[in-house]
Order: C-alpha cells, then structure tokens, then sequence
C-alpha cells in the first residue's frame, strides 16, 4: 500500500507547478481528478512536441490521472461538483487570487461544504502583496528576487537559467511540503487548512548565503563576485582542449591541494593567498591543455569534486543513473512508451515499477463512481 492510497486531489491547476505537485501525490497514491475547461482543456495538452493526442509535457506531468471537463463559470458547475468537494481531502488551484471565490470556489465557500479540506493556492507572488496581481513566469520571479542577478556570464550579463526553479523548487515542492503538513495536522485537529504558495517567496530560501552576507553588512553579493557566482577558482567552470567543461568545485583545502596537485599548478598558486584572478587564469591555462576525457581519466578515483560537464543524453544515459533505475517507471500514448518523468520520492513510496497514461480530456464522467 503507498502512503497516500485513498486520498482524493481536486486538481484545479495547469501547466507546471500544479499539476506537478499533484503528480508526485498521485504517484504516492492518492487519487487524482484533473478539473479541466471544456474542449481545450489545459493550455499544456497543446504544447509540442506530441506524444500521442497531447503534448509529451501534458503526458508527463498528468500520468495516472482522472480528467473532468467542465465549465467553472456555468451556473450549475458548483451544483455539480458539490459532490466531489465534500469527498476530497486536497484541492490544488493556481488562478490569480481572488478567480477561485468569484467562481464560488474559494476557501471560504469549499469549507463550508467539507471542513477537513487541504486546499492549496499556487501563485507568483502569493494571495497579498502589491505583486498578487502581477503577471509573471519563471524568469521574472528570478529575476525580482535577486536569483538571477547573481549569475553572471562572460560579459557579465545575467545567463538565461536552463532549469524553472520558480515553477518546480519555488511553486511544487513547497506545496508537496505544505499539503502533506496539512494533513498531518488535519490527523491532529481533524481540520483542514488553507495554504498560500508563493514562488517568489520561497525562492529566497535559496539564497541563504547571499542573505547572510547581506544582513550582516559583509556586502550585497553580486554576480561574478562570491565563492558560488565565480568569484573563486575553487568554483569555477573551465574549458578543456577540446571545447568542453569542467565544473570545478573543490572549494575545501583537502579537495584544493588534490586538485592542483593532479593539474600541476605551480606551488605560489595553490597557496589561499595568492592573488585570484592569477590563480583562476593559471588554472584555466593548465585545464585547456587536456582534453576533457583525459581530465576524466586524470581525476578518476580521486577526491577532487570535478566533473565533466555532461550533455543531457550522457546525463541520462550515465551508468549511475541506470543503477538507480531512475527512468524505470514508464508512460504510453500515442502507442508509444517513454520513460516517465522522475519525481523526488523515495523508492519506499512508490516501490514497484508502474506504466501509465495521462487522461485523455473529460474521460471521467462521474468521478463518484469511477475509481
């Protein structure tokens, strides 16, 4: 049995923080339905590339799911799915604040009907605030909370983030934390609760040591300047002989002195004292002389926190990875299968291998009955 087997999700949300959030619950168990506009419904399905009818990125994030079509602004969409809402434990919604109570399906109206709901609210900038309003993505909550003006590339310029870590580490992971933290309240008090998420306000959480620096009058840091945003050598990225990268990271002295042992850099050089710029510049001399297997080989076996920086086919390809069994779990549509999406639970909630599909839209007509 998963820990969340017989849970039911009312998933109100779209695109990514969401529906995220609510896979990685339904893949512990709990019982997904996706709420979904009629004839379209979410803006993902139509994304590319396709695999099957939906995009490969609305089949990903939707696996395992039941899908409900229905108009929330129709006059009977509350009548209708009163039912459900008194049988739910959670409720996941994303609308700008204040969408969800105009359509009648705001906190306050859904406690009435089911007080022990878990109801979660995924925003930008959170349910108060001058921003509530804002309209954003990913980008701009980096770029209004500091995280991006602390990267920094060659010319200096802020560089584009390859990853949405406002969507995934700002929006669905503290909402998996603050649901499954409801609930256990919820055993407690036998009560649910209402929670505000906000990607801008969890992002700083990452942003610890530049806050400390900050609050302490050591200095604003900034891009380029700090031991993690390439101010040091020991955190650096260098390229090889043949046009490749190695990430370097071998900030404490132990790993230091078996790095620059292995590159040969010169005695004054290696020493915590030696002038920066002199030090990076000599290490990115000695690293572009060597090819980037022939670091591999030359680091191979040694405590040095260096890597080659890795395409995503090697990545996903890596025997590690493959040991893991990391992409074990699979998806079909379209009469292809794929590997599934990983999500970051442990092997003990989710013990067994597992194929699935995403909904396709409205197949659940009664989400009473169908389970």
């Amino acid at each position: 049995m998963r820990s969340l087997e017989g849970l039911l999700v009312l998933d109100f949300s779209t695109l990514l923080p969401g529906p995220l959030a609510s896979l990685i619950l339904a893949e512990a168990g709990a019982r997904v339905v996706k709420i979904e506009r009629p004839g379209r419904g979410d803006e993902m399905r139509s994304y590319e590339p396709k695999l099957g009818a939906d995009s490969v990125n609305f089949v990903m994030l939707n696996r395992g799911k039941q899908s409900l079509a229905i108009d929330l602004k129709a006059p009977d969409a509350v009548e209708r799915l009163e039912p459900l809402i008194q049988t739910a434990d959670v409720i996941i919604e994303q609308f700008r604040p204040g969408v969800m109570d105009r359509l009648g399906l705001g906190y306050d109206a859904v406690r009435k009907l089911n007080p022990k709901i878990v109801y979660c609210s995924i925003t930008g900038w959170g349910q108060t605030g001058p921003k509530a309003q804002v309209a954003a993505h990913d980008l701009n909550y980096m770029a209004e909370t500091g995280v991006l003006g602390l990267s920094a590339g060659s010319d200096g310029a802020p560089v584009l983030p390859p990853v949405l870590a406002a969507d995934v580490a700002g929006g669905t992971m503290p909402a998996v934390i603050n649901i499954l933290l409801a609930l256990r309240q919820r055993d407690q008090t036998g009560l649910g609760s209402y929670l505000d998420v906000a990607m801008g306000d969890s992002l700083f959480t990452f942003l610890y040591w530049a806050l400390g620096e900050g609050f302490t009058g050591n200095g604003w840091p900034t891009g380029g300047q700090s031991l993690v945003t390439g101010g040091s050598p020991r955190y650096q990225i260098y390229r090889t002989a043949d046009d490749r990268y190695l990430a370097a990271a071998p900030i404490e002295d132990k790993f230091w002195e078996n790095f620059t042992r292995i590159i040969d850099l010169p005695e004054p050089l290696r020493d915590s004292g030696a002038e920066v710029e002199a030090v990076k510049a000599a290490v990115a001399e000695r690293i572009a002389s060597r090819t980037a297997d022939q670091w591999r080989g030359a680091f191979a076996g040694q405590d040095v926190c260096c890597s080659i920086v890795a395409t995503l086919d090697e990545a996903v390809s890596d025997a590690h990875v493959s040991a893991r069994h990391l992409f074990a779990h699979t998806l079909k549509a379209g009469g292809r299968e794929i590997p599934a999406l990983p999500v970051p639970l442990a092997p003990v909630f989710r013990p067994h291998v597992t194929r699935g599909t995403a909904p396709q839209l409205g197949e659940t007509v009664d989400p009473l009955l169908e389970v």
